[in-house]
């Protein structure tokens, strides 16, 4: 017999590989050729589950994946990821074997760090960052002289430069104005570099945004990250192009218990829930160990059966306690959805993130690792924990 999702778990994640298809065509819409794609699958794919995610992007042509550490890029590969794994972040000198092993490409962050990857005498493939007015990681780009030097270097065969844009998502006259900035430094630096003879390989400096915002850069691979998963980092985001975006992402628990307090007692730690009449409240197995803010204390909302409830009390390490006073027929075991949709309402992860004082990409790559990402449909019996 089987089980649903219902069945198996406490609370879970639900994967619209369907949705994220539908995305990445969306955005390769934008690009010159297909081949431009590189999908940013760092942070467990900002919390989706960067192996299933990966494996879906590879069925439908994609090949070129970027990741934050070493970690994350073997994890790929011995899953069985094909085409190319950019390391964004750092990696130590005497990790070079395992580049090697796993044929990635490593980020060179600076130019101490090219020089110990080249003593170590390993043949690995590279891109150069290029700190262009971020002040992040990456030579800056008046260190053109040092950048030629990395191109000398004959262990680290240079297959492309990046850098990256820190306002493109911000449409203020100083925003602008500053993005224009890098973009310029960058391309200068490039343009130098050609003219001397060098081959820079694929050059890259947008991501969702400077896609969006600046598409008229026409480089060699874009990073896609936050928009792949069909949100936007923020509800006040402005893009010059529009797109229609579908959320791959649904959060979802259930009521593991049911009571009634009466007037006057409280809820939770602290105890900053009074009750001011007789209430039915309902327990939630999922709390901050799972990526739910205790901003969203006694003022965020989930929905039960198609209705908006609010959480009450302080959000626990493991549970969260939901008022479902005005709610007839609730039992427990009901779905408890917190990102997603349930009948006519829909909680998108931004309006999670406004509430909480951050952006989208906080609340999902935060999400916890005890929370099984599955496929939207069906979980069967042999499937369960």
């Amino acid at each position: 017999m089987k089980k649903t999702i219902y069945d198996c778990y406490r609370s879970w994640i639900e994967v619209d590989l369907d949705a994220l298809q539908h995305n990445v065509y969306e955005l390769m819409s934008l690009l010159d050729s297909p081949q431009q794609f590189m999908a940013v699958v760092k942070a467990d794919a900002y919390g989706h589950g960067a192996v299933r995610i990966s494996q879906k992007l590879n069925q439908i042509g994609v090949s070129s994946f970027a990741v934050a550490t070493l970690s994350e890029a073997i994890e790929l590969r011995e899953n069985g990821i094909k085409g190319d794994i950019l390391i964004l972040g750092y990696t130590e000198a005497s990790q070079m074997m395992l580049i090697k092993k796993y044929n990635l490409i490593q980020t060179v962050v600076d130019y101490e760090h090219a020089l110990s990857l080249e003593q170590e005498k390993i043949d690995i493939h590279v891109h150069i960052a290029i700190d262009s007015g971020m002040h992040r990681l990456g030579l800056t780009t008046h260190e053109f002289q040092q950048v030629k030097k990395i191109y000398s270097f004959r262990h680290l065969h240079i297959e492309g430069i990046f850098s990256h844009l820190c306002v493109s998502d911000e449409h203020s006259l100083s925003s602008q104005k500053y993005t224009q900035y890098q973009i310029d430094s960058f391309f200068q630096l490039i343009n130098k570099l050609k003219k001397e003879g060098f081959d820079t390989g694929k050059v890259h400096i947008q991501s969702s945004y400077g896609l969006l915002n600046y598409p008229f850069l026409h480089c060699d691979l874009v990073r896609i990250g936050i928009m792949m998963y069909g949100v936007y980092s923020s509800k006040q985001d402005q893009n010059n192009q529009r797109i229609l975006l579908k959320p791959v992402l649904s959060l979802k628990s259930k009521i593991i218990h049911i009571h009634t307090i009466k007037k006057n007692e409280t809820v939770g730690y602290g105890r900053t829930y009074q009750s001011d009449q007789n209430r039915k409240i309902a327990i939630v197995p999922i709390g901050y160990a799972d990526g739910i803010s205790r901003y969203l204390s006694n003022y965020g909302h989930v929905i039960v059966h198609g209705q908006k409830v609010p959480i009450i009390g302080r959000i626990c390490m493991d549970q969260l306690t939901i008022d479902i006073s005005d709610i007839d027929n609730v039992k427990e075991g009901d779905i408890v959805t917190i990102i997603g949709q349930d009948g006519n309402i829909y909680q998108d992860v931004e309006t999670i993130a406004e509430m909480s004082q951050t952006i989208s990409n906080e609340v999902l790559s935060q999400l916890g690792g005890r929370l099984p990402r599955i496929d939207k449909e069906v979980c069967y019996e042999e499937k369960c924990l």
